[in-house]
C-alpha cells in the first residue's frame, strides 16, 4: 500500500497528516502508526492526524490523533491548527471557519488573514471525575479558586494542578523551565496512579503578568517542542491562581502561542481561545512495505 501524506508542524510540534476521506486506511494497525512516526525508520512525527468525514451534520470534518507510541488521544491543540491549514490547502473546504469533531466534542477553528489559526478549545475541565484524576489520599492546598495536589515522586515530589482541555494535564509551576527535570520527572507524572488514563506533564515558569514559559512531557510522545492543549491548561491554571492576566503569551521551545480566557467576566464556562502558527513542510508518499520490518 502506498500512503499519501503531508508533513506539518505547529510551533515545532510536528505531524503526519493523512487524508482518510480519499484513501482507505482501514488496514493500518497500531504497529503501522508507530513505524510511520519513527524518526529513524519512518517519516517521523510527534503525532499523526487522520482527516475523516464527520459523524454528525453539525461538523465539517472529524479527525483522530495518534501518538508517537501508537496510542490514540482525545485532543491536540497544535494539531487542530495544522488540520485547518491542511483541509484548506488541499481544497477540501473553502471555509475559513471550520467545525471539527474530535473524540468527545466539536471545536471551532478559524484561519486568519495572516495564516495564523485561532482555535476555540471549549471550556476547561476541572471536575476530577471528568479529567480523570484520583485525589483521594493526596495532600492538597488551595491556591485561589483552584486546588493543588502533591504527587509523591522519587526524590522530587511535585505540587500539580489537574486540568483537562479534552485531554488531561498536570500543571506544575516551576522557578525555571530551563532547570526543570522534565525528562526525569515527566514520565513519572505521566504514569502516576492518580491519573488512570495517564497525563501530560506541564512545567510552567511565570515571566510576568502577560508571559509564561512552558515545557511539556506529553503522554505517549515524550517532551515535544510545543503543546497547544498544554499551553491552554497552563494559561488557565495561571489565571485561576492570579499569576497572569488574559491574554497571555505562552512561550514554548518551538514558538509562541497566544491564549485568551475571559474567566473574570464569564467564569469557568468561558471558552479558551488559542492562536498560533500552522506550517506546511512537504507532501509525500510512502510504501508501507518499506517500513514493515
Amino acid at each position: 500500500m502506498r500512503l499519501q501524506f503531508t508533513k506539518m508542524h505547529g510551533a515545532g510540534n510536528d505531524f503526519i497528516v493523512i487524508d482518510a476521506i480519499h484513501q482507505d486506511i482501514s488496514s493500518l494497525t497500531k504497529n503501522d502508526w508507530v513505524r510511520l512516526a519513527n524518526r529513524q525508520f519512518g517519516i517521523g512525527a510527534d503525532q499523526i492526524l487522520i482527516v475523516q468525514s464527520p459523524h454528525t451534520n453539525q461538523a465539517d470534518f472529524r479527525y483522530r490523533i495518534i501518538n508517537h507510541d501508537g496510542s490514540e488521544v482525545e485532543q491536540c491543540g497544535n494539531g487542530s491548527r495544522c488540520f485547518v491549514r491542511f483541509v484548506r490547502l488541499k481544497g477540501l473546504t473553502t471555509k475559513t471557519e471550520i467545525k471539527v469533531e474530535v473524540a468527545h466534542a466539536i471545536i471551532t477553528l478559524t484561519e486568519l488573514d495572516d495564516h495564523q489559526v485561532r482555535v476555540n478549545m471549549g471550556s476547561p475541565i476541572v471536575d476530577h471525575a471528568l479529567i480523570p484524576f484520583l485525589a483521594d489520599g493526596l495532600e492538597t492546598r488551595q491556591h485561589g479558586p483552584i486546588a493543588e495536589f502533591l504527587l509523591s515522586l522519587p526524590d522530587n515530589p511535585a505540587w500539580i494542578t489537574p486540568v483537562s482541555m479534552g485531554n488531561p494535564h498536570a500543571v506544575q509551576i516551576v522557578a525555571s523551565v530551563d532547570k526543570a527535570l522534565v525528562k526525569q520527572t515527566g514520565p513519572l507524572i505521566e504514569h502516576h496512579p492518580a491519573f488512570p488514563n495517564r497525563v501530560n506533564a506541564g512545567f510552567v515558569e511565570v515571566v510576568n503578568r502577560s508571559h509564561v514559559k512552558m515545557r511539556v512531557f506529553e503522554r505517549g510522545s515524550g517532551e515535544t517542542l510545543s503543546c497547544g492543549t498544554g499551553a491552554c491548561a497552563a494559561a488557565v491554571t495561571c489565571i485561576l491562581k492570579n499569576l497572569v492576566d488574559s491574554p497571555v503569551v505562552v512561550e514554548t521551545s518551538g514558538g509562541n502561542l497566544s491564549i485568551e480566557w475571559d474567566f473574570v467576566g464569564v467564569g469557568l464556562q468561558a471558552p479558551v481561545l488559542m492562536t498560533g502558527p500552522a506550517t506546511f513542510v512537504f507532501d509525500g508518499q510512502i510504501d508501507l512495505k518499506s517500513i514493515a520490518q
